[in-house]
């Protein structure tokens, strides 16, 4: 069974976490460069008998400083705790990123948050981690005030595929594209969006393939179409086969993005249940067709391909 983390909204930790290993930033998605990080933090755990801690931020500084980004996230923060569980860290900081601390100057975060509070033992960051107003703090700066305030600081190698480096921002970009295979190679696992069910217009039932809604919220809008997924209600382990469509629906005139899921050979009421979509295969772009009877005969070719899928 995974251990729980400790969750705080803010830097006053109790005292039992303090002195640990600190890893701060927004790790969107967790993916493989992530990954490889946390697996270093966890035998620097071993080795220094030490907690690991995760200092993170919501909204996503990005998202905070442009108001115009609504669809951004990889995954959402259920997600990112549960992926954070797995590789053994002990207690999340998730930060709430406003203008008060979005002002901080950057050596008070080191010395007021950093040493005081957190009495941190090791920092881990990227080679890019900015912090503090107008982003004026750098690894060069953590790295200067090393010795005086008493850490170590943890620059990584980061991961390379084909010469670049794995980011969240490459896997949006691949998602939005539709290069969902190579979006789910970089995660590790298959990209997955949580929603709550929403009663919908009820078109998919009238024409015979009925679907469950679920408002993607502030999840990356991945390329609209139709995809192959796995459906789990209300985290159970049960996992059934369906397809879904992310999209405008155009056919029907939809201007809000949907996810809309139809689960094989499903028949109970699932509205106000949670659902993890799981999107195994990428089967093809969203379309307007000229009538019903044209879109229900594409319907079933989709369906013939996804349960092709593995």
């Amino acid at each position: 069974m995974v251990k729980q983390s400790k969750i705080f909204n803010n830097f006053n930790i109790s005292q039992k976490f303090k002195n640990s290993i600190i890893l701060i930033g927004n790790f969107d998605g967790l993916h493989s460069g992530h990954q490889k990080l946390f697996q270093l933090a966890k035998k620097y755990k071993t080795k220094y008998k030490s907690k690991i801690g995760v200092v993170t931020f919501d909204p996503i500084p990005k998202m905070f400083f442009n108001r115009k980004i609504k669809n951004y996230r990889i995954s959402n923060f259920n997600q990112k705790v549960a992926y954070l569980q797995k590789f053994g860290v002990d207690f999340i900081i998730n930060k709430n990123f406003d203008k008060k601390f979005s002002k901080i100057n950057c050596i008070d975060f080191i010395k007021d948050i950093l040493s005081k509070k957190l009495n941190s033992k090791f920092i881990f960051v990227s080679n890019n981690f900015r912090f503090g107003n107008k982003r004026e703090g750098d690894v060069l700066l953590l790295k200067k005030y090393e010795n005086i305030f008493g850490y170590t600081l943890v620059k990584p190698t980061p991961l390379k595929k084909n010469k670049k480096i794995i980011s969240s921002t490459i896997i949006r970009k691949l998602l939005e594209k539709g290069h969902l295979s190579r979006a789910n190679n970089f995660l590790k696992r298959n990209w997955t969006i949580e929603g709550t069910v929403q009663k919908g217009r009820m078109m998919g039932q009238k024409i015979g393939f009925p679907t469950c809604n679920i408002d993607i919220e502030n999840y990356v809008i991945a390329k609209p179409g139709v995809y192959a997924v796995r459906v789990r209600i209300n985290d159970k382990k049960k996992v059934f086969r369906g397809i879904a469509n992310l999209g405008y629906r155009p056919t029907f005139n939809q201007k809000k993005i949907l996810l809309e899921v139809n689960i094989f050979n499903f028949s109970r009421n699932l509205y106000n249940k949670k659902l993890s979509v799981e999107f195994l295969k990428f089967i093809r772009g969203e379309k307007k067709f000229k009538g019903i009877s044209e879109l229900k005969n594409q319907i079933k070719k989709d369906i013939l391909k996804a349960k092709k899928t593995s």
